[in-house]
């Protein structure tokens, strides 16, 4: 189909990918807990652009250069480990009447959501290693295959971060009553964002 080897395969490999808990899945609840819905899809939206920036740049070669570079794709990891773990400590370490640690305005958090799976390892790799193999070299179509595949995980992304959004959003709604309930998922969040960028410094 369009050149792609298995499409329904390849559907099942993205949704299991979105699936694997990591930064962009707690990007997408940090968000959406302090500045709603409109935040979190705004979120979502910048992951979805910093796919679609990983992709092309992997169809255009980057990610043979980095193959043929370790050192780059290391640098990659350092600068990602180093974000994420900055963006924990300042939720770690934020004390009432601070500013927020993250902002509220959904600029700010497309900003976020981008950077977040720009920096990722994971979401590099999945783009160097396993894309890929979905490419069918037989019945390759250029730019028509790597279009239907960006494509279908732009949609993909999209349903499952408006589901992610919206039940964050109920439980938000609840929660909201309950400052100390807040504050403590809001050090949670920032001791797994720190705990993200030490995994992946250390890979």
């Amino acid at each position: 189909m369009f050149g792609i080897s298995d499409y329904g395969a390849f559907v099942a490999a993205v949704t299991v990918f979105l699936l694997i808990p990591g930064p962009g899945n707690l990007a997408l609840i940090t968000s959406t807990g302090k500045g709603g819905v409109r935040a979190g899809m705004a979120a979502c939206f910048g992951v979805i652009a910093a796919d679609q920036v990983l992709m092309w740049l992997a169809v255009a070669g980057v990610a043979a250069v980095l193959a043929a570079y370790p050192a780059a794709f290391h640098a990659v990891q350092w600068i990602g480990a180093a974000y994420l773990a900055w963006l924990g400590y300042r939720l770690l370490t934020a004390k009432p009447g601070d500013a927020p640690p993250i902002q509220i305005q959904p600029r700010q958090y497309f900003r976020q959501g981008a950077l977040i799976t720009l920096m990722n390892p994971k979401a590099i790799v999945f783009y160097m290693a396993f894309f890929p193999m979905f490419v069918d070299p037989a019945h390759h179509q250029g730019l028509l295959t790597f279009g239907v595949m960006a494509a279908t995980m732009a949609f993909i992304t999209f349903i499952y971060s408006a589901i992610v959004v919206t039940l964050t959003r109920l439980l938000a709604d609840r929660l909201r009553a309950n400052p100390v309930v807040v504050k403590w998922l809001e050090k949670t969040a920032g001791v797994f964002l720190i705990g993200f960028g030490l995994k992946l410094a250390s890979n």
